[in-house]
């Protein structure tokens, strides 16, 4: 895996992510309430494959750009005082727009995309923002009465912190309602984690939707 070093290197010079994100104003008594842990699932890389690259719709030498809606996720990632953290690091695995997972476990016989990138990591900046561009995943069935709806995995980490490993859906897909891993997250806490998606003024055919997450101290 490569360095802190090289990561946070990587993260100033990707796609203009310094000064691009608002954080969200938030005073001295306001309280943000942690994001909802998930399970990690069967289809995690490993550290090992995981890249310092924070845009999954390219691949070097492919033959084009990655199949299915592109997207922008991009948040700010705070403590429990709403104060946003700088350094940290966030990892991201998906689907394609298939609906499948480029990992040997998964038994979903959808073709892979082999001009997407799957998974990526980059680390918050002094603002405590992340940004990913990425596709809308596909749907997949996870047993045979189960589909799983489009979902992005999320690894959040940081020195000083609890991990913390959740998953964000989007806003309107009619598998939201019926998935047994979304409907276990109490009701006041589910809308933290479903994301709404709106077209993106500065690319066009492309959207954009805002994640934040709120991570504990030790």
């Amino acid at each position: 895996m490569s360095s802190p070093l090289r990561r946070r290197q990587f993260l100033k010079t990707s796609f203009g992510v310094a000064g691009a994100l608002l954080a969200s104003g938030a005073g001295a008594a306001e309280v943000c309430t942690k994001t909802v842990a998930q399970t990690e699932g069967p289809f995690y890389p490993g550290e090992g494959n995981i890249l310092p690259v924070n845009d999954l719709t390219r691949v070097e030498n492919a033959s084009g750009p990655a199949l299915g809606q592109v997207i922008y996720v991009k948040g700010v990632v705070r403590d429990l005082n709403c104060a946003p953290v700088a350094g940290v690091n966030v990892e991201i695995w998906q689907a394609c727009a298939s609906g499948r997972y480029n990992h040997d476990g998964d038994p979903n016989t959808a073709a892979l995309d082999p001009n997407f990138r799957y998974w990526g990591e980059t680390f918050t900046n002094d603002n405590g923002e992340y940004i990913f561009k990425t596709i809308v995943p596909g749907a997949y069935p996870a047993d045979t009465d189960w589909d799983r709806p489009p979902h992005i995995h999320f690894r959040v980490a940081k020195r000083g912190y609890q991990e913390l490993i959740t998953q964000m859906y989007f806003d309107g897909e009619d598998l939201n309602s019926r998935d047994k891993i979304l409907e276990r997250i109490p009701a006041r806490l589910r809308r933290d984690v479903i994301v709404a998606f709106a077209p993106n003024a500065d690319e066009p055919l492309t959207q954009m939707g805002v994640f934040n997450i709120s991570i504990e101290k030790i």
